[in-house]
């Protein structure tokens, strides 16, 4: 977690756009049947969330007053 906080918030929407890809990938090899690990579709989607956190973290701390 510490290492997205370090991250700009560039790479993180990148981040965000190759693990939906990677998710995507998943799903696909899922309905075949091919997939090796279905617990990387989960894991996948934690990671997403991740980030998106980090991003929504962001956000609100850019919208609160300064406080002095």
């Amino acid at each position: 977690m510490t290492e997205l906080k370090d991250l700009e918030e560039s790479e993180l929407l990148e981040h965000v756009k190759r693990l939906k890809e990677e998710l995507f990938h998943f799903r696909c090899q899922l309905a075949m049947g091919r997939i090796e690990n279905p617990m990387r579709i989960r894991q996948t989607r934690h990671d997403v969330a991740r980030v998106k956190t980090v991003l929504r973290q962001r956000a609100l701390d850019g919208q609160r007053p300064n406080e002095s």
